[in-house]
């Protein structure tokens, strides 16, 4: 089981470090949030996530959401941050703050059709092609942002999940990339859109990633697994 106290030392220390990374790309502490990604959690451990001062917790799936919720209700806010299938947008959607997942024209169709007010959204992106991974390559995404704005949807920022690597440091040009990215279509595209959010940067290269400009970490498994009670 999670212990709480050790999840919160982690999450502070976490935070910190996040702070500083944000003094070092000269922004002020606070830019950056965690998404905490849920799936190293149980539904029997979402309490202690509560205890423990998490804030957003990300979901991949839509069953786990909906178990997590039922323990947690609105005492975290949630995210879906894994593949989305376009027949559970309905149910996925009221629950959530926002999908940082959205990899397809499909996709946000979908969401236009099953809102009932007008949804925020991140967009996926598949900086290096990847076959193993969905996405808009960069050259489609002005092509996404015009059909959001036919869906009626707004897209919030741009979320990327770069070729793996133990080296953090590896990761940075994706992640400048992904920047790039974001401040050119925000001036083309910043009247329909607010894309003020980039969601990059998981456990192994989080600090990395906000030193390069992310809002948004999604960590999971480097700090829960830290913070679990040794079974007797």
């Amino acid at each position: 089981m999670i212990d709480a106290a050790r999840l919160r030392d982690a999450l502070v220390a976490a935070r910190e470090a996040m702070d500083e990374a944000c003094r070092i790309s000269g922004r002020p502490p606070g830019s950056a949030e965690i998404v905490l990604a849920g799936k190293y959690v149980t539904a029997d451990e979402a309490s202690a996530l509560v205890e423990a001062g998490a804030r957003v917790v990300g979901e991949n799936r839509l069953q786990d959401l909906v178990a997590k919720q039922d323990v947690l209700g609105d005492a975290v806010t949630f995210d879906f941050i894994g593949h989305l299938q376009s027949r559970k947008v309905k149910d996925v959607l009221p629950r959530v703050r926002l999908i940082h997942s959205v990899d397809r024209d499909s996709l946000i169709d979908e969401i236009g059709r099953r809102a009932t007010s007008r949804p925020r959204v991140l967009l996926q992106v598949n900086l290096a092609r990847e076959e193993t991974k969905g996405g808009f390559v960069p050259d489609d995404l002005s092509g996404a942002l015009e059909r959001a704005c036919d869906a009626g949807v707004v897209v919030g920022g741009l979320m990327a999940l770069p070729p793996f690597t133990s080296d953090p440091e590896m990761s940075r040009p994706w992640f400048e990339r992904l920047r790039e990215l974001r401040d050119d279509l925000a001036g083309e595209w910043g009247a329909e859109h607010d894309l003020r959010d980039l969601s990059m940067g998981t456990s192994q290269d989080f600090l990395v990633a906000v030193e390069a400009g992310a809002t948004m970490v999604r960590v999971g498994r480097g700090i829960v697994d830290s913070t679990r009670m040794e079974q007797p």
